[in-house]
C-alpha cells in the first residue's frame, strides 16, 4: 500500500506560480511511475505530467513549457512547479502512483491504483 498526500494548492492570479507537493508514505520512486492529474468541475481527469523511475518526464501539450514535474528521493516527495498559470488551469490536482505495466498509458487514470486526496488550484483572470 502507498499513501499519497498533496499540498501546495491555492488561489493565484493569471501569470502567477504555485508548487504542488505530493508526499509518499514510503520510498517508491525507484520503481513506480508517478503522475499529476487534474479534474475541473464537470470534466474527467486529465493527465498533466508524469515521471518514471528513470527520471524521464512527459507532459500534456496544454502545460508544456509552463509546468515542471520532479522528485526529491530523499524526501519521498513529488513536485509540480506550475508557472504562468491560466484561468483554465483551475482544477483539483491529484498525484497518482503505480508500477508501470506493459501497454499502460501515463495519462490514463485507470492505470493508477494509488491516489492522493487532491489539492485545489484556482487561477483568477
Amino acid at each position: 500500500q502507498v499513501q499519497l498526500v498533496e499540498s501546495g494548492g491555492g488561489s493565484v492570479q493569471a501569470g502567477g506560480s504555485l508548487r504542488l507537493s505530493c508526499l509518499a508514505s514510503r520510498y517508491i520512486f525507484s520503481t513506480y511511475r508517478m503522475a499529476w492529474f487534474r479534474r475541473a468541475p464537470g470534466k474527467q481527469h486529465e493527465g498533466v505530467a508524469t515521471i518514471d523511475s528513470g527520471g524521464t518526464t512527459g507532459y500534456a501539450d496544454f502545460v508544456k513549457g509552463r509546468f515542471v514535474i520532479s522528485t526529491d528521493h530523499a524526501k519521498n516527495t513529488l513536485y509540480l512547479q506550475m508557472n504562468n498559470l491560466k484561468p483554465e488551469d483551475t482544477a483539483m490536482y491529484y498525484c497518482a502512483a503505480d508500477l508501470p505495466r506493459l501497454g499502460s498509458r501515463w495519462n490514463a487514470d485507470y492505470d493508477y491504483r494509488y491516489w492522493g486526496q487532491g489539492t485545489q488550484v484556482t487561477v483568477s483572470s
